[in-house]
């Protein structure tokens, strides 16, 4: 794999380098103050990626909704409510 580390500064200035680079199939790591805060991958990566992109973000809230009912357990609903809830709104089977 082929990567290549820029600072948002210069990928802000060098923005096409960036795209074109992203088009021969390299992946830009944009680093932010030193911080590694984003990628810009080849669209066909990003393609072939979406689904496990989506269970990873929907795991990241997961586990923050766990976190927050462990801190505030009053938080939590019975699964029949929630259960009714999906029904009525067509995302689960009766």
């Amino acid at each position: 794999m082929t990567l290549q580390v820029v600072d948002s500064n210069r990928a802000r200035i060098h923005w096409r380098n960036v795209l074109d680079t992203a088009r021969a199939g390299t992946d830009s790591v944009i680093e932010h103050y030193g911080t590694r805060t984003a990628v810009v991958i080849p669209w066909v990566d990003y393609e072939a990626l979406q689904e496990e992109l989506d269970d990873l973000r929907a795991a990241r809230r997961a586990a923050a909704a766990v976190a927050a009912w462990e801190r505030d357990p009053s938080l939590g609903r019975p699964y029949a409510e929630i259960r009714a809830e999906l029904v009525a709104e067509g995302l689960l089977d009766a």
